[in-house]
């Protein structure tokens, strides 16, 4: 585990001490480097399944994988950052990459905490650098409200979280998963025990975020830069799920009584949401509450505490954190042209950048969960979990699917295909830079139809 924390933070002097031209270059190769390394976390030997083990970190079958996806984001979000940061000042371009760096550290002590207690002070402390990153380099003036939604919505949930951990510490003698997920607690059904259940849960269902309190999301994703956007889709959200996973094995017990309400909303949800996108003007609003769809598909899973829910969540995490990541992606080399965000303004893209526009047909299809893609994988686990679970669930089920092939559709139909206004016909073309960008994102997610293993090992 230390083999690659400890690399990760010695990126600071190396950017800080190259000369501007090369810390971009030196620190993305650098950081791929490290991606390439952390391949080695899935790779299981213990009969436990705990692997690299050291007093406060391991990793195991749920973790290892979201751990490869923090560590593989980082070269991809200073490859998509350096357009835009080109004009910036040369400390503040440091000082960017630095937060990025400093918020994988954070990420990877999170996603390998044995102690929960541990895992809530990283689970708080990733909200400083994304804070910093949607108030310092988002796009517009409403940066400081949807900074104020994130920071408020975040923190009023996490309170819960922290007060229902202390009183676990105080029953049960320790916090350390290694122990508690092989000594399941005796919780009766009394008022008490369900408050502690249901305040261990907000943190991460805001996290998440669940249909309901998920009104942070797109106001966070919208005005954050495109780095900003990419680990909040990719990685933040997973750490609500991860957390999930890791309680409930827990608190189990309560779990089969008291998810029934939040099952049905985060149902519900994807409904609503879904239609939410079908009306969007602005595309990268429409590809976050997308987003806060496909969460709610992983909360359900989560909560039916079947093998086959946990499965299709955790795949469905992995395959939507690098969807998402390509969407948001794509939709920021529109904005780098077009200087706008909405979506009939950039329309019949295709003609203009034809390349771009085979990306955006790759990530459309992942996206809505074409076969033989992992995340029609995820979905299918979910979706056949929730029938296990109630019957009635395929309708709300089955109905979102078709809504979110048709937001999807409708959202690759609108900026690739029609006829090419004429205020964009003179558009810069793409670069290498994106082109590999967007390689680095998809082909891991086509790599893994061949060996999905990796992630259900």
């Amino acid at each position: 585990m230390l083999k690659i924390l400890i690399p990760t933070l010695m990126l600071t002097p190396t950017i800080w001490l190259s000369p501007l031209r090369r810390a971009w270059s030196s620190s993305m190769a650098y950081s791929l480097f490290l991606a390439t390394m952390s391949l080695f976390w899935l790779k299981h030997s213990s009969e436990t399944t705990w692997t690299f083990m050291n007093p406060y970190m391991a990793t195991d079958h749920i973790s290892s994988p979201l751990l490869v996806l923090t560590c593989w984001l980082l070269p991809l979000m200073i490859l998509a950052s350096q357009g835009h940061m080109a004009l910036e000042p040369a400390d503040r371009q440091r000082m960017f990459l630095l937060l990025l760096t400093f918020l994988q550290t954070l990420l990877i002590l999170a996603f390998s905490a044995t102690e929960m207690l541990m895992f809530y002070v990283m689970f708080e402390a990733t909200l400083i650098p994304t804070l910093i990153l949607i108030t310092r380099w988002g796009n517009q003036a409403e940066r400081l409200n949807a900074g104020t939604y994130f920071l408020f919505y975040t923190l009023a949930g996490s309170l819960p979280l922290l007060l229902s951990l202390l009183v676990l510490q105080n029953s049960t003698g320790t916090l350390s998963l290694l122990t508690l997920s092989f000594n399941h607690l005796d919780l009766s059904d009394t008022y008490s025990n369900k408050a502690l259940w249901i305040g261990c849960l907000v943190a991460l269902l805001v996290k998440m975020p669940l249909y309901g309190v998920h009104l942070w999301l797109p106001k966070a994703h919208v005005e954050a830069p495109v780095a900003g956007s990419m680990i909040l889709a990719a990685v933040l959200l997973k750490l609500g799920g991860y957390g999930m996973m890791r309680i409930l094995t827990i608190l189990t017990p309560l779990t089969k009584e008291l998810s029934y309400p939040f099952i049905i909303l985060a149902l519900w949800g994807l409904i609503m949401t879904g239609s939410i996108c079908l009306r969007q003007t602005d595309l990268k609003s429409l590809i976050a509450y997308s987003s806060v769809a496909h969460m709610g598909l992983v909360v359900a899973g989560i909560l039916t505490q079947a093998p086959w829910g946990y499965l299709g969540a955790l795949t469905l995490m992995i395959a939507h954190g690098l969807t998402s990541s390509a969407l948001f992606c794509l939709a920021n080399t529109n904005y780098e042209r077009a200087h706008s965000r909405t979506i009939i303004l950039i329309r019949g893209a295709q003609f203009i950048l034809p390349l771009m526009a085979t990306w955006w047909l790759i990530a459309t299809l992942a996206n809505l969960a074409l076969p033989p893609l992992p995340n029609l994988v995820g979905e299918l686990l979910v979706i056949v979990a929730m029938f296990n679970w109630s019957s009635w669930s395929i309708l709300l089920t089955g109905t979102a699917t078709l809504i979110t092939a048709a937001y999807s559709l409708y959202m690759f139909l609108l900026t690739q295909r029609g006829p090419t206004p004429p205020h964009i016909l003179a558009l810069e073309p793409t670069y290498t830079r994106e082109h590999l960008l967007l390689a680095l994102h998809l082909i891991p997610l086509l790599l893994l139809i061949s060996k999905p293993e990796l992630i259900w090992s």
